[in-house]
């Protein structure tokens, strides 16, 4: 059984969520402490060393986001609570966290909860709360790094860095500028709807491209693009259209 504490500034949001978790998952989680402040949730961490931390973005002394300037090694999970879709929702899917819209539904607890129980160990955690704290600034298009799943872990990555992506079956392989690969346990899908469309384009069913290193495009022999460091790719007929103009916008 997996351990758990509880930190939001509101008491009802605290309650509920507790409610949901001895109701639903009696077996699975057992709660060590509700802290309503960032104060008290570091001292419930250094004491009870949870599993799990679920952790309420918005609070009105310090926000939720303050709590890693207290500790150097991250020794729990992370599951982030809010009940605002904006900015930092995005960081944090970039850095492959896992969050909870409030009101939170056991459902989409159950969902978070199986997930983690995949995940073989909180070894990645320091990557990924890296990859989340890199992109925590008020430009909601601004993200700088992401965190990759591969098949041992994660590995950060600037986003600029990435020069294409292809798809492998289930998972992804990531072309750097450093002429490196990355092999990638997620879709082509899921990485295209993580990284900016106003940068990257899905040329293809299999290719989905950084505009930025985009040499020439050709359509003398069927639709290609060259890249800047010498790899051609096809563009589908059915995205060329649309692949044009976003080539005219920029």
């Amino acid at each position: 059984m997996k351990t758990c504490i509880i930190i939001d500034d509101e008491k009802n949001a605290r309650e509920a969520l507790s409610k949901i978790i001895e109701r639903y998952f009696d077996t699975k989680l057992k709660i060590l402490y509700a802290a309503d402040s960032i104060k008290e949730a570091v001292f419930a961490i250094n004491k009870y060393n949870p599993d799990i931390v679920f952790l309420d973005i918005e609070m009105p002394e310090e926000n939720g986001f303050k709590l890693f300037e207290y500790f150097d090694i991250y020794n729990f999970e992370v599951i982030f609570t809010t009940a605002y879709k904006q900015y930092a929702i995005d960081a944090i899917k970039f850095a492959a966290l896992d969050y909870l819209l409030k009101p939170i539904n056991y459902i989409d607890l159950r969902d978070v909860l199986t997930r983690l129980d995949k995940k073989e160990s909180n070894s990645s955690n320091a990557v990924q709360i890296e990859a989340f704290l890199n992109n925590l600034n008020p430009d909601p298009g601004n993200f700088n790094k992401i965190a990759l799943p591969t098949l041992d872990g994660f590995q950060l990555e600037k986003v600029n860095n990435i020069v294409f992506c292809q798809a492998e079956e289930n998972y992804c392989k990531i072309f750097t500028n450093r002429n490196e690969v990355i092999l990638v346990a997620r879709t082509l899908k899921n990485i295209e709807e993580l990284l900016p469309e106003e940068i990257f384009f899905r040329i293809h069913k299999s290719y989905l491209v950084n505009m930025n290193y985009i040499k020439s495009y050709s359509k003398s022999d069927g639709y290609k693009v060259i890249l800047e460091n010498g790899t051609e790719l096809d563009v589908a007929t059915r995205r060329n259209d649309d692949f044009i103009k976003a080539l005219t916008r920029r």
